[in-house]
């Protein structure tokens, strides 16, 4: 009996070796860069049992992203349920929030697009755990743009227009990411993050810019 959990506790530890490895090399050289040689060298293990493992990088990295993204829905809609805030003081903290998470997962934009080009987020599969965590985030934020638009805090207009521009100024610029650093910018990646970072107070300013009244 215990040698079977200490085999169980092995096998789990070697997995999640695996994902932080994986994990710290697409953030690093992102997913096209990192080869599954890498991953296993990283981790410290041989080829053959990354493939034990996980099948493909492709299912690798699908399995961590999944995880980053459940994890980091569940805790923004906490926090937003249970602390109340303006409108501008939620928009900072959603803002900085989607920030770092994709300066840790800066290839998760594009995760997020295969998914919806594939059909994940389509309205037929509305029992996805991922599409109820953003429709209920978005039902939170949208019920706080109403109520400071009704207080006469900010600009009456759709609340869609507030939400397709924060989402634009927060994900472009990471789905951007090598054309504004190699062509337009002739920036280093850390000067784009640190660019990113300063858009944490920048993007809540122009947002509230365009709804003052």
């Amino acid at each position: 009996m215990n040698k079977g959990k200490e085999i169980v506790s092995k096998d789990l530890s070697t997995e999640e070796k695996i994902k932080a490895a994986a994990k710290k090399l697409f953030t690093q050289k992102g997913f096209s860069a990192t080869k599954t040689r890498d991953i296993a060298e990283e981790a410290g293990i041989n080829l053959a049992l990354l493939n034990y493992y996980f099948r493909s990088k492709e299912k690798l990295f699908e399995l961590i992203m999944w995880e980053n993204l459940s994890l980091f829905m569940g805790v923004l809609i906490e926090d937003i349920k249970n602390t109340p805030r303006s409108f501008e003081d939620q928009l900072d903290f959603i803002v900085g929030k989607y920030i770092d998470m994709l300066l840790t997962n800066p290839d998760l934009p594009f995760f997020v697009l295969n998914l919806l080009q594939s059909g994940h987020f389509e309205d037929g599969n509305i029992d996805h755990p991922i599409l109820k965590s953003i429709q209920e985030l978005r039902g939170s934020f949208l019920k706080i743009i109403m109520e400071d638009m009704e207080k006469g805090r900010i600009k009456k207009i759709h609340p869609l227009h507030v939400i397709a521009n924060m989402m634009s100024l927060i994900i472009f610029p990471f789905i951007a990411s090598k054309l504004l650093i190699a062509r337009a910018g002739n920036i280093s990646r850390a000067e784009f993050e640190q660019l990113m970072i300063e858009r944490k107070k920048l993007i809540p300013q122009w947002l509230m810019g365009m709804l003052s009244l």
